[in-house]
């Protein structure tokens, strides 16, 4: 048999480690900066979302001269700031399904005049490191229980 002019094919085992180790270092490069990513465009929404409810509450000051019971879909509930109806998930503003999955979304009237919109990550999105977003009837942007200050999460 003349084995001259055959050309061997096939990879070697150094050539497989080698391609390994380069799709492992490349992997843990870029997949917690797609997770970090990833969690930046879900915190965009949020905040986008705020400022939605943000403008539904201003709505219903004009409308009610009060921000009590937003939470109740409008209807009175005696006791404003105490009221099961100041509280919690709003009616007055419809809050996408993309959001809620990784965010929970509360109004919080303690007067008539004064209310707290409060998004607490949850899910995939627990771990962010803005925590919970918080804006007011005055429009200051603050974060709770964050690694991050304010100016850097409400920002990017």
């Amino acid at each position: 048999m003349n084995k001259i002019g055959k050309i061997q094919q096939g990879v070697t085992l150094i050539e497989l480690m080698v391609t390994v180790a380069i799709i492992g270092i490349l992997a843990g490069i870029a997949i917690p900066s797609y997770q970090e990513s990833v969690r930046k465009s879900r915190r965009a929404d949020v905040k986008g979302v705020l400022l939605g409810l943000t403008n539904a509450m201003e709505r219903r000051f004009t409308e009610a001269n009060s921000f009590c019971d937003a939470a109740a879909g409008g209807a009175a509930v005696t006791g404003c700031g105490t009221a099961t109806g100041d509280t919690g998930t709003p009616s007055i503003y419809t809050i996408p399904t993309e959001t809620a999955s990784f965010y929970t979304v509360e109004i919080s009237a303690a007067s008539a005049n004064s209310y707290t919109l409060r998004a607490v990550p949850a899910g995939a999105q627990a771990s962010d490191s803005c925590g919970t977003l918080l804006i007011d009837n005055t429009g200051s942007k603050t974060v709770a229980s964050a690694t991050l200050d304010a100016s850097t999460c409400w920002s990017r």
